[in-house]
């Protein structure tokens, strides 16, 4: 272009008229196509004096609001020498398309005291600045203003009114205005389908379109754009019908109505359809095509969603920023680092690595699949204009690594930038606070919270909860939960879950009431929690009731309530329910036979344990470390040592998987068990890890069992290094000492253990009646029913007496809790029902017994469950067959 070399001076009149029409032309041209080369007019138009020419400065404002952005046409704006309605419009259109709309409306008003009357456009470039902003007052008064004017009869208007009342929760306005436009068309009902869906009313959209069909108002493409999006929320069948619709009336199917169907079919994993619609039309673009590899990068099909990409720029499709954005995530579902790369490299290439969106999937896909931060901070450094969940995602990337402090500091740098951090981004912070167990941080960051009125949020609530619970203080998590203005399943959850691992079980239990009381219905997470928590109380009732719950509910068939409920019947000593529960799961999990396994092992089903791991292999489940632990339990306890060695061999030769220390602990304890203490010295030397006191309590227990004094000290030793205020170290060397005949050290290690302070662990046992727990201590003498107690232990042992069982009375094990348990069960439980004890500390060889001649007097099952061992006595006989 040549017009900036034209001399003023050489302009005639009617040169100068069509110089201006030359102008305008270039304008509208420029418009038209978004080429920013159109401000080149800016200046001879200055230099001829046309600035004052309203038409011509008001097509230059509007260039430059399409092409510059709103700060260029605010400047350009304010040096108009004149301004009209246009011009007013032009800069509030601008202000609204960019997001920008606080100061929209802070436009409008200035417009409204400079004296200019608006028309239909400038109101409804207002109203959509409510409606973006939820400013429904304001935007009531704009139509009052309306009314006034005598616009509120115009289509255009009453479309941008619907969708204010529809978005801020007056529909029944919002259908009443629908309802007073006279041969209504699609476009109005489609706006208020729109700003329902929006809204997130997906199923009043739904109901909307039917309303619309039966008022014989036709759909349009965009009305079927809107309402598949809305289907994504509520049901794959709901998207089928609408998509049979599109046929039903002839809607011609064009690339951005595929990109709907596509994307519809994609949020439900049904690609093979996703790509049966994107083949409709050969017509294609970048978004349909983004589409496409974003539904395989959902599905996890990375090969196929590279292939798609490819495809891509095959057919001559540039990929755009959300392109990249979803082939990374792509790689971050399966941790592909090298992958990652190769797309970051052609994402410099394309100059899109300071776009937001590819920099925060960068920053994602290094965070996941790098060991390192500093490429993450890397690509976050690129990002031009890092927004708020480029913040989160390196913050909870970098916390994720161990570097918690760093993260601190980088929130701290986010909130200096002028970041607002959102709810997620708090989260990522409690949950560092949680991982370093920093009470002072935790309470710094709490009162950050409250000051911003951050803790109104339930994703902040929840985390606050985790937060402290995580740490131990249940009474503040119980606080923070109290102070919640709404709780979910998530608020109890987290908190049952953290009781449990403190193993306050009783606890954990009462929150279901408390869940009741809020009307928060239990979910599978929530009651996955309340089945373990009891299943390690021994609680069967309370899982029987939480079992009937899963049923009606519809949650059995959930996997984690499914293994809970394994889990839960395995710990209850009911090996037969537990089997029902597992074979109605229809793909079991590794963790579901790994319970399984675990569960028929513990119950002395040693051989049904071995062929439920072969059942396993058989199903092409692979085990995992957990697995092996439990054939090597087994086979520990059932007496098969060479068998669970070759358990052990065959995990790195045949599985490829590396032995844990817990892997190791149980080899230990299997061979100690066997008598083969000098290579479980030798596994412990040559072992890839630090020993700890677990692994040579083991082998101080094997030396116990077979009278080896010195590599008992020796271990006693090392254990008393690493742990010298456990109690159970010197009663086992004590005891050690007692079977080999050295009673005198017996007695001096276990004075040496009082001399310390130390005391051993009190023996306590529990009993499930009528859905109420009953606790017994050792050498309790004050229950309130002791009396008829005694008197039923005293029966007992004189009908073992009259029938001449060899039964050795010992008085000072009279009282032993097992025992005052067992008699309270025979007193108190149903007849003929099993009585099921849970018991704190391994049952002692002479209750053992005692129980076994229990089970011939009175012919009930009694079900013991010693720490992991399951002691089911029947007729005289234990399942443990004596390997406790």
């Amino acid at each position: 272009m040549q017009l900036c070399k034209i001399a003023p001076k050489t302009l005639i009149p009617n040169e100068a008229c069509r110089f201006q029409e030359i102008c305008l032309r270039v304008l509208s041209l420029c418009k038209s196509n978004s080429r920013k080369d159109g401000v080149c007019v800016h200046s001879p138009i200055i230099k001829l004096g046309l600035h004052y020419d309203m038409y011509l400065s008001n097509n230059l404002l509007n260039l430059y609001g399409k092409c510059f952005g709103v700060e260029h046409a605010r400047h350009f704006f304010d040096e108009m020498p004149q301004r009209d309605v246009v011009s007013w419009t032009s800069i509030l259109s601008a202000y609204v398309k960019s997001g920008h709309h606080y100061e929209a409306l802070e436009i409008f008003g200035t417009m409204l005291n400079s004296g200019q009357f608006p028309n239909e456009f400038t109101l409804s470039s207002a109203l959509r600045s409510c409606s973006a902003l939820g400013e429904f007052e304001y935007g009531a008064q704009i139509h009052a203003s309306m009314v006034k004017l005598g616009l509120e009869l115009n289509p255009y208007v009453k479309t941008t009114l619907i969708n204010l009342y529809t978005r801020c929760d007056y529909s029944v306005e919002a259908y009443k205005l629908l309802s007073s436009i006279e041969d209504g068309d699609a476009i109005s009902w489609t706006t208020m389908i729109s700003s329902l869906a929006e809204s997130q009313k997906w199923s009043e959209a739904l109901q909307l379109y039917i309303q619309m069909i039966e008022a014989s108002v036709y759909p349009n493409e965009f009305t079927f754009v809107k309402l598949l999006g809305a289907s994504c929320f509520i049901g794959l069948n709901y998207g089928k019908l609408l998509h049979a619709h599109t046929f039903i009336f002839g809607i011609k199917m064009n690339v951005i109505l595929k990109t709907a169907l596509v994307n519809m079919y994609s949020k439900f994993r049904q690609i093979e359809d996703a790509i049966k619609a994107a083949k409709l039309t050969p017509e294609h673009d970048v978004f349909l095509w983004t589409t496409i590899v974003s539904g395989f990068a959902k599905s996890l099909r990375v090969r196929e969603a590279v292939n798609a990409f490819v495809d891509m720029e095959t057919c001559g499709i540039l990929p755009n920023n959300f392109t990249f954005a979803s082939l990374l995530n792509a790689c971050s579902s399966v941790l592909s680092l090298h992958l990652g790369e190769q797309f970051h490299s052609q994402i410099i290439m394309a100059g899109l690595e300071d776009d937001v969106y590819v920099g925060n999937a960068l920053v994602d896909m290094y965070s996941k699949c790098s060991p390192i931060t500093k490429n993450a901070m890397k690509a976050f450094r690129e990002i031009s204009s890092p927004n708020v969940i480029s913040w989160t995602s390196l913050i909870a990337g970098i916390a994720e690594h161990g570097y918690e402090e760093d993260a601190f500091h980088l929130y701290m740098e986010m909130r200096a930038a002028g970041e607002i951090p959102n709810s997620i981004t708090l989260s990522c912070i409690l949950r560092a606070c949680s991982n370093i167990k920093s009470i002072g941080q935790t309470m710094k960051f709490h009162a950050h919270i409250i000051k911003t009125n951050a803790d109104n949020d339930i994703i902040v609530g929840n985390a606050l909860v985790n937060t402290y619970s995580g740490q131990g203080m249940i009474a503040e998590a119980w606080s923070v939960i109290g102070s919640m203005n709404c709780r979910d399943p998530v608020t109890y959850t987290s908190l049952v879950a953290r009781i449990n691992q403190r193993q306050d079980h009783a606890l954990a239990l009462n929150f279901i009431t408390h869940m009741c009381h809020d009307n928060i219905k239990i979910d599978e997470f929530s009651l996955a929690s309340f089945l373990s928590a009891a299943a390690s109380l021994g609680s069967m009732e309370t899982g029987k009731q939480l079992h009937c719950y899963s049923v009606k509910s519809g949650l059995e068939s959930y996997i984690s309530v499914s293994n809970s409920l394994v889990h839960l019947y395995s710990k209850c000593g009911n090996i037969h329910d537990a089997y029902r529960a597992f074979i109605k799961i229809n793909e079991p999990a590794v963790v579901s036979w790994n319970a399984i396994i675990s569960g028929l092992a513990s119950n002395g089903h040693i051989s049904n344990a071995l062929s439920a791991f072969d059942d396993m292999k058989l199903a092409g489940v692979e085990p995992d470390s957990v697995t092996f632990s439990s054939l090597l339990f087994a086979c520990s306890h059932g007496g098969l040592f060479d068998l669970g060695l070759a358990y052990f061999q065959a995990m790195e030769k045949t599985y490829h998987i590396t032995p844990n220390l817990d892997n190791y602990v149980c080899l230990v304890d299997l061979l100690g068990r066997a008598g083969r203490l000098e290579e479980a010295m030798g596994v412990i030397e040559t072992m890839p890890f630090r020993a700890d006191s677990i692994i040579y309590k083991a082998l101080l227990n094997a030396s116990k069992l077979y009278g080896n004094v010195p590599l008992g000290e020796d271990m006693a030793r090392r254990c008393l290094q690493l742990d010298p205020s456990d109690p159970a170290i010197y009663l086992l060397l004590a005891n050690l000492y007692d079977n080999a005949g050295y009673t005198d050290l017996g007695d001096k290690t276990r004075r040496l253990m009082r001399d310390r302070g130390l005391r051993k662990s009190s023996s306590q046992c529990w009993i499930e009646i009528s859905g109420k727990i009953y606790h017994f201590s050792a050498g309790e003498s004050s229950y309130r029913q002791m009396d008829k107690i005694d008197e039923r232990l005293k029966l007992l042992e004189a009908e073992f007496r009259n029938r001449g069982y060899p039964y050795r009375e010992c008085r000072d094990k009279f009282h032993h809790p097992e025992r005052l348990a067992v008699a309270f069960g025979l007193l108190r439980g149903p007849p003929m029902a099993p009585i099921r004890i849970n018991k704190n500390l391994h049952i002692c060889s002479d209750c053992h017994n005692f129980i076994m001649f229990v089970t011939l007097v009175v012919d009930r099952d009694i079900i013991v469950r010693d720490g992991n061992k399951i002691h089911l006595f029947q007729k005289g006989h234990c399942s443990c067959r004596g390997q406790w």
